[in-house]
C-alpha cells in the first residue's frame, strides 16, 4: 500500500544539494574533475537564504547538482558548513501532489521542517523540507504544471 501511495505522487530525483561555503571556486572544481557545467542560475533566494546554481554534465543526466552557498551567517546551511566545510546536503523529489506527498511523509514519522513555499530557482514553485526518521533531510518541490517552462 506504502508504496503504491508513493507511485501514485510521481516522485522523481531532481537534484543532489551539495552545500559550499561559495558557488564560484566548487563550480570551479566540478568542472575540472567532473566535466559538470552550470545550466542555470546563480538563483539569490531571500527565503531560503542561500544562492544556488545547477549543473549537470550533459541532458541524459539523471540528476542535477544543486550548489547551495550561504547568503549570510543565519543561512540554514552555515551550521553544516562550519562543522566541516560543505558537502552532500540533501536529496530533492519532485511530486505530483505536494499536500499528499507531505501527508504521506508525516504517516511514514517524517517531520515538516518547513515550508510549502516558493521558490525563485524553480520559477516559484513550491518546495518544503522533510527530516526523516533516520535524519536525512530531503526537499520536496511541486512539479511543474502541464505546458508550462521556467
Amino acid at each position: 500500500m506504502k508504496q503504491e501511495m508513493a507511485a501514485a505522487l510521481g516522485f522523481k530525483l531532481l537534484h543532489v544539494g551539495v552545500a559550499a561555503p561559495a558557488l564560484g571556486p566548487t563550480t570551479e572544481m566540478l568542472t575540472t574533475l567532473f566535466g559538470y557545467r552550470v545550466v542555470s542560475g546563480p538563483f539569490v533566494d531571500p527565503i531560503q537564504k542561500v544562492t544556488v546554481n545547477f549543473l549537470a554534465r550533459s541532458g541524459e543526466d539523471v540528476a542535477e547538482i544543486e550548489l547551495i552557498a550561504p547568503l549570510g551567517a543565519d543561512s540554514p546551511i552555515q551550521s553544516m558548513l562550519s562543522k566541516g566545510g560543505g558537502g552532500a546536503y540533501h536529496l530533492c523529489f519532485e511530486t505530483s501532489n505536494m499536500e499528499s506527498a507531505l501527508a504521506h511523509a508525516k504517516d511514514n514519522r517524517c517531520v515538516l521542517v518547513s515550508g510549502p513555499v516558493p521558490a525563485v530557482a524553480f520559477g516559484g514553485r513550491r518546495i518544503a523540507w522533510i527530516y526523516t526518521p533516520s535524519r536525512q533531510l530531503f526537499e520536496l518541490v511541486e512539479a511543474k504544471a502541464a505546458g508550462v517552462s521556467e
